[in-house]
């Protein structure tokens, strides 16, 4: 019965992935049906998400396999901030690397 518990947590917390990730990429695609200041490419939509559904998923992982404790805590914070370091880099390029989007 554990399994089954599990399996449908695990299939649950994937969902909210899928719609989370979904919901944060209408936000430049709504703008930029008002404003010409947000200007995303279909490439830029295909970055986005494969870069917040890759994050979440490591999430997902890690919370699945590692129950509790700092270590958990540690990871997590690290994914989150290579998530954020990447999102900066390709929006403004932070570090002058050639995929940058200045």
């Amino acid at each position: 019965m554990k399994n089954q518990e599990t399996l449908n947590t695990s299939k649950l917390r994937i969902a909210i992935i899928l719609i989370v990730t979904t919901v944060i990429l209408c936000i430049p695609l709504v703008a930029m049906q008002f404003t010409n200041e947000v200007n995303w490419t279909p490439m830029d939509f295909v970055a986005a998400g494969v870069l917040l559904l890759s994050t979440g998923l490591a999430i997902e992982l890690v919370i699945k396999n590692l129950k509790t404790g700092t270590f958990r805590t540690i990871i997590l914070i690290v994914i989150l901030l290579v998530l954020f370091l990447v999102w900066a880099e390709l929006a403004v390029g932070i570090f002058g690397t050639p995929f940058a989007g200045s």
